[in-house]
């Protein structure tokens, strides 16, 4: 298995950027595809984006398509979560995870098979 370690949440007002980062460990990064998800109070946790194995290709929720950029560092076992153009709904509990399938960029949560354990970002407006 995997163990996922997210970090680079904060505070930061509307407009500005964060770069979420996920350090993996155990089993080999670079055998998995790899996703963010996110969780507002109240709210069911949400697709962000993916990356496949390679880092070759990459999907998006629409709500962050053109704002937010993923990316993997397979030498440095990490995972990387630009977000910029930040607006108060994007506030939530970032969480990073892995999927151990075939199937590369999976959206729904349940298709995932490690997590890490989330940071907070929330955004001012």
């Amino acid at each position: 298995q995997v163990q996922l370690v997210e970090s680079g949440g904060g505070l930061v007002q509307a407009g500005g950027s964060l770069r979420l980062s996920c350090a993996a460990s155990g089993r080999t990064f670079s055998r998995y595809h790899m996703g963010w998800f996110r969780q507002a109070p109240g709210k069911e946790r949400e697709f962000v984006a993916a990356i496949t194995w390679s880092g070759g290709r990459t999907s998006y929720a629409d709500s962050v398509k053109g704002r937010f950029t993923i990316s993997r560092d397979n030498a440095k076992n990490t995972l990387y979560l630009q977000m910029n153009s930040l607006k108060p709904e994007d506030t939530a509990v970032y969480y990073c995870a892995a999927n151990s399938a075939s199937y590369p960029l999976l959206t729904a949560a349940h298709e995932y098979d490690y997590w890490g354990q989330g940071t907070q970002v929330t955004v001012s407006s």
